[in-house]
């Protein structure tokens, strides 16, 4: 099984093995302002004890033309209806990275 940070990493790197959620704040930018708000979620590797306390690589603070925006990433079971059992095993887990602005947190 692999471990929860490298399936996070994967996924926030490639977008694929979940799916990603943008908040209407997002949304509403310029689809040039999204895709340089996407590649800064990809391109993130600030990753410290303060902000990633348990070594899931599963948060993230950017700022963009001044704007703080988070990228959160949650584990769901194979309905989307719960958390996941176990978000190391991809087999029964439905990982959702949600970027938002962060007033919309």
């Amino acid at each position: 099984m692999t471990d929860i940070k490298t399936l996070n990493d994967n996924f926030r790197k490639t977008f694929i093995g979940g799916t990603v959620v943008l908040t209407q704040g997002v949304k509403a930018k310029s689809d040039q302002d999204i895709a340089a708000i996407l590649s800064k979620v990809v391109f993130f590797n600030d990753f410290t004890k303060e902000n990633d306390p348990y070594g899931e690589h599963d948060f993230g603070k950017i700022t963009y033309k001044q704007q703080l925006i988070y990228w959160k990433i949650d584990y769901y079971d194979e309905t989307m209806q719960y958390l996941s059992e176990n978000p190391s095993n991809p087999e029964i887990t439905n990982r959702v990275m949600t970027v938002m602005l962060a007033e919309e947190y």
